[in-house]
Parts: structure tokens; sequence; C-alpha cells
């Protein structure tokens, strides 16, 4: 089993940025593929970044493209989420998630275990 503890998140101006690290438990982290989900006011959970167990791939929703980095340190059972040039409707929650020998998904029913989430709010 692993457990997942978000950290990283706050107030930010538009524009500005944020990096977000989940801390995970346990002897596999690096047999788990990493993803980064949001949940934003009166919306559903969606997809924002994922990478493979060994770092070697990842994969991005497209309103994310080109500002968020996905990256891990399988060392340290962590992984990150570099955000930069943030916008409003970046505002959610975040929640990391895990995989067990997963493939970089954007599917919520692909993982297997969830953090508490981390409040991240852009203003304009």
């Amino acid at each position: 089993q692993v457990q997942l503890v978000e950290s990283g998140g706050g107030l930010v101006q538009a524009g500005g940025s944020l990096r977000l690290s989940c801390a995970a438990s346990g002897r596999t982290f690096s047999s788990y593929t990493m993803g980064w989900f949001r949940t934003a006011p009166g919306k559903e959970r969606e997809f924002a970044a994922a990478i493979s167990w060994s770092g070697g791939t990842t994969y991005y929703t497209d309103s994310v493209k080109g500002r968020f980095t996905i990256s891990r340190d399988n060392a340290k059972n962590t992984v990150f989420l570099q955000m930069n040039s943030l916008k409003p409707e970046d505002t959610a929650v975040y929640y990391c998630a895990a995989a067990y020998k997963g493939y970089t998904s954007r599917s919520v029913g692909a993982y297997d275990y969830w953090g508490q989430g981390t409040q991240v709010t852009v203003s304009s």
C-alpha cells in the first residue's frame, strides 16, 4: 500500500509559479506511475499530468502543456509538479495519485492510491 501526502499549494497571482510536491510512503515507489489531477469548484476531477515509473515518459493535458512540468525523484519517493505562468483557471485542489505498474493514463480509474489534496488559488 502507498500513502501520498501533497504539499506546496497556496495563493499566487496570475503569471506566478508554484511547485507542488507529493511524498510517498513504501519501498516500491519506483514501480508506480504517478499522476497529478485537479478539482476546480463545481467541476469534476480532471487530469493534469502523469509520469512513468522511470521518469522517461511524461504526459500532459493540453491546457497545461508548456506551463507545467512533472518530475520525480525515486531516491526520495517524491513526485513534483512545477507550475509556471499560472492562470486563474488553474485554481483547484490538486491531488497526486499512484498506479502500480500502470501506464501514464489520464483516467481517474487507472490510479490505485490518492493523496488528500492541496489547494492552489490563482488570483487575477
